[in-house]
Parts: C-alpha cells; structure tokens; sequence
C-alpha cells in the first residue's frame, strides 16, 4: 500500500470519511490533521455537561447545591474534661481551624464521681480557651447526636490517641450515624507529644507527687494541686 494514498476510516479505525492525498502533495502531519479535523479537547468536563448520578441532589433549577463552606459549618467536641490536659487544648485549637464555630462540651455524667464539677470544668475551659473567639464552651447529658442536632452542629470531633481508643470510637462513631446519619464524626489524631496524656493519668499522676508540669495548661495544674493536696489536708486533720 502506497502512504501517500489510503483510508482513514479503514486503516486507522477512525469514524471519519475517506482522505487521499494527492502524490504531488507532501504529507505532513499538519496535513493529515487539517484533513481529519482539530482534535477533540482534552481538559476537565465543563460543569454543564457533566452528568448528575443522583437525581435527588439536583435542586428545582437543575444544579447541584453549593456545599457549605468552612465558617457555615458547626462541629462538637464533647468529653468529661477532668481535667482538660495540653492534649484536649491541642485537638480544639487545631479543630477550631477546620470550622466555623467550635462548641466544646462538657458531659454532665450522674454515675461518675469526677475531681471538678461540671461549672468548674467549664471555667477551666472558658480560661484557656479564651483566646481562640471561634470556640464556645457549653455542657450537656443524655444523647450526644441530640444535643449536637439542637446546636445545628454536622460535626462531631474526637480525638484519637491510639488503636484502643479507635475501636471504642468507632462503635460510638456507627451508633450515631444510625441515631443521626446528617451528622459525621471526625477523627483528629492526637500531637506525638500528648498522645501518652489523659485526665485520668495526670490525677493519679499528681496524687503520687509527680510533676505534671507541661501535661496540663497552667491554671490547670493550679487547681488540681489546690484541689487534691487541699482534700489530703482535710482528710489528715479529721482523723
């Protein structure tokens, strides 16, 4: 077959009618293409023309709603927060970056005994949190996905420090996407240096006469150091 004459619909399977170049014609790719046409566009889809899988998204005008940006977005970070360590600080400061408003909520729990009550753990809160104005402090009992339903919150924020916590997390995280699947659950890792720290270590910590300095924000150690030597004092003058 002589390459100066053949079909392109033929030879190259290309959906095009037949081109023959004339022998005194010099072949040359530009050529060639002027006589198949420019080729097709290369590039991302224009939005229009891009198909719509789900038609329940589409709103009465035909477009996909626009999705809610960053300052429009509420999310919970609850927890006992007896109480609040250099970690639970370092998760809401690096949450409040992710959203809007960032409500930090204390759980009001009857059967535990905890160290602070609920108002002074919200003192706490309210005291090294003051910083940061995205981020409000609040407390709350029963079911989480209601309370975080009735202040319009769509996240909820837990930190994650090691497998065992994932797993319990996890089970939580399901549960509450079956009680409330609007809302999702979002897992912030904690800093390698607060990912050992937790309320509980820090207390039995201080009450063996450890130093807990740079486990727990400053203020913090000031009333758990006034709150448990002050208990032991009590003790030790009534007997």
């Amino acid at each position: 077959m002589d390459w100066r004459s053949f079909s392109t619909s033929a030879d190259f399977n290309l959906p095009t009618a037949t081109t023959k170049f004339d022998s005194q014609q010099n072949f040359s790719p530009k050529n060639f293409q002027r006589s198949i046409g420019p080729p097709p566009l290369r590039g991302p889809t224009p939005p229009q023309s891009r198909p719509c899988y789900n038609q329940e998204l589409l709103s009465t005008e035909g477009s996909l709603p626009v999705a809610a940006t960053p300052t429009s977005v509420i999310a919970i970070y609850p927890g006992s927060f007896d109480p609040i360590t250099n970690g639970h600080l370092d998760l809401i400061e690096r949450g409040a970056r992710l959203v809007g408003k960032l409500v930090v909520s204390v759980l009001r729990n009857e059967k535990k005994q905890p160290l602070f009550s609920v108002s002074e753990r919200m003192e706490m809160l309210r005291e090294v949190v003051k910083g940061i104005p995205n981020v409000e402090v609040d407390f709350f009992d029963g079911l989480l996905v209601d309370y975080a339903s009735q202040k319009n919150a769509t996240l909820i924020f837990r930190g994650i420090r090691a497998i065992s916590d994932y797993e319990h997390e996890l089970q939580m995280a399901l549960m509450n996407r079956r009680l409330r699947p609007e809302i999702d659950t979002v897992f912030l890792m904690s800093g390698e240096a607060h990912s050992f720290i937790s309320s509980h270590l820090v207390k039995e910590v201080i009450r063996l006469g450890g130093n807990i300095t740079g486990l727990v924000p400053p203020a913090v150690e000031t009333r758990l150091r006034n709150r448990i030597f002050g208990e032991k004092q009590s003790n030790a003058s009534n007997t």
